[in-house]
C-alpha cells in the first residue's frame, strides 16, 4: 500500500451518511433535492390566477351599481376584494414555503390549530352573526369572517395525516373508518347547526373522496353513503324555512316569487346573455333582480355578460384545476402529500359543482361561494391558502 493511500483520512460518520444521502438524491436535511417542477406546478398557479382576475373583473361589474344605489363609491366592494386577494396571496405563499411534510411531523401543532378552528365554529353557534338565514360569521371588531372556510383546510390536513399514517389498516373500521367518520361528523354537523348546509356538503365530499383514495372497502364506502344520506335527510327535515329554500329548485315556476326567486331570476339573466353575452358591465342581473349577484350568484353575471365563453372559462377552469390537482396527488412523493392534493382537488371540484348547480337550478341552492370568483374574504383567503398547499405538494412531486 502506498504512502499516499495510508495518509488519506478515514471518512467521518457524517461524511459517509452524506454520501449515502447524495446517492439517494437527498440533502443533509433528508429532504429530496428539488429539480424542475412538473407542469402541474405551473398550471395550477396560472389557472387559479386567471380565475381570480376574472373574479375581480366580475365583482366590480356586479357590485358597482349596488354601491352607487347605497350612496357609496362604485369601487367599495372591488377594493375590499382586492385586499382579500392580497391577504390570500400572502397566506398562499406561507402555505407554499412551509414544507407540507412539517404538518405530519408536528401533529401537536395541527392539533392546536384544529382545536382553535373548531372552537371558533362552536362560538359561532351562540354569538355568530345571522346572515341570509345562516349563523356562520363572527364579528371581531371591524373584522367579519367565516370560520368554516378555514376548517376545510384543517379537515384536509387532519384527514391526510390520519390516512397516511394508518393506510395499511384501512380495512379495520376502528382504525380508519371510525376516526374519519368522526372528522366528517364533527365538521359537517357544526356547519349544519349553523344552517350552512352548503359547507356541510363540501366537508362530506372532501372526506368521502379521501376515503375513496385510501381504497376503503366498498362495504364501508356504502355504509358511509347511507349514513350521510340518512343524516342529511334528518337535518333538512328539521330545518324549518331552510327546508323550503332547499327544495325550491324542484318547482322554480311555483316558487319564483318566494323561496325560488333568486334562482329563477338568475336563469332569466343567463338566458338574457345568450351565446355571445351582453358585454362586461351591460348585464341586468346586478340591477337588483338577483340579490347577492357579486357573491353567491356571480356565475349568472359571468354567463350573462360573457355568454358561452364565460361559462367555458369558469367550468373549464375548475375542471382543469381538478385534473392537475389529481395529477399532483398521483405523483406525490409520499402518501401525506397525495391525500392533501386529493382532498384540496375534491374541495374545489365539489364547491364549484354545488355553487354552479344551485345557480342554474340543477341542485338545491345552498348559499356557497364560487372559489376565487365570488366576493368574500374568508373564501378567498382560504382558497388561495389551499392553492399554496397544493403547489407545495406539486413542488416535490415526481416527474
Amino acid at each position: 500500500m502506498s504512502t499516499t493511500e495510508n495518509s488519506r483520512p478515514t471518512p467521518s460518520l457524517r461524511d459517509r451518511r452524506l454520501q449515502v444521502l447524495t446517492r439517494k438524491g437527498s440533502n443533509d436535511k433528508r429532504k429530496l433535492e428539488l429539480g424542475k417542477p412538473i407542469s402541474a406546478f405551473y398550471w395550477i398557479q396560472i389557472i387559479s390566477a386567471g380565475l381570480v382576475m376574472l373574479g375581480l373583473t366580475m365583482v366590480f361589474s356586479s357590485s358597482s351599481v349596488n354601491n352607487l344605489h347605497s350612496g357609496s363609491s362604485a369601487f367599495e366592494i372591488f377594493w375590499k376584494q382586492v385586499l382579500w386577494v392580497i391577504i390570500g396571496v400572502a397566506a398562499g405563499w406561507a402555505a407554499y414555503t412551509i414544507p407540507y411534510q412539517e404538518w405530519a411531523k408536528r401533529t401537536w401543532l395541527l392539533t392546536i390549530v384544529s382545536a382553535v378552528v373548531l372552537l371558533l365554529n362552536l362560538i359561532v353557534l351562540t354569538t355568530g352573526v345571522l346572515v341570509n338565514g345562516a349563523r356562520a360569521w363572527l364579528d371581531i371588531g371591524p373584522l367579519r369572517f367565516q370560520p368554516s372556510e378555514f376548517m376545510k383546510i384543517v379537515a384536509v390536513l387532519m384527514g391526510a395525516s390520519l390516512l397516511s399514517a394508518r393506510h395499511r389498516y384501512v380495512e379495520i373500521r376502528s382504525v380508519v373508518w371510525g376516526p374519519m367518520m368522526a372528522l366528517m361528523g364533527i365538521t359537517a354537523l357544526l356547519c349544519a347547526l349553523q344552517k350552512d348546509f352548503g359547507s356541510a356538503v363540501i366537508f362530506v365530499g372532501i372526506i368521502f373522496s379521501m376515503l375513496f383514495m385510501a381504497s376503503l372497502p366498498l362495504r364501508q364506502l356504502l355504509l358511509t353513503f347511507v349514513a350521510v344520506g340518512v343524516g342529511g335527510v334528518a337535518l333538512i327535515s328539521s330545518a324549518g324555512r331552510a327546508k323550503d329554500r332547499f327544495v325550491a329548485f324542484l318547482d322554480l315556476e311555483g316558487t319564483k316569487d318566494t323561496t325560488g326567486y333568486q334562482v329563477y331570476q338568475a336563469l332569466l339573466s343567463i338566458a338574457n346573455g345568450g351565446l355571445q353575452g351582453t358585454g362586461v358591465g351591460a348585464g341586468t342581473s346586478k340591477w337588483g333582480y338577483v340579490p347577492l349577484a357579486y357573491s353567491d350568484f356571480i356565475f349568472c353575471v359571468i354567463a350573462e355578460e360573457l355568454g358561452l365563453a364565460g361559462v367555458i372559462l369558469v367550468i373549464g377552469g375548475f375542471c382543469m384545476l381538478t385534473w392537475f390537482g389529481i395529477q399532483v396527488a398521483l405523483r406525490a412523493t409520499d402518501l401525506n402529500g397525495a391525500f392533501i392534493a386529493g382532498g384540496i382537488s375534491a374541495w374545489f371540484a365539489f364547491q364549484a359543482f354545488v355553487n354552479i348547480g344551485g345557480v342554474v337550478g340543477l341542485i338545491p341552492m345552498t348559499g356557497l361561494t364560487l372559489p376565487f370568483l365570488s366576493y368574500g374574504g374568508s373564501s378567498m383567503i382560504a382558497s388561495l391558502a389551499a392553492i399554496g398547499l397544493l403547489v407545495n405538494v406539486a413542488r416535490y412531486a415526481k416527474k
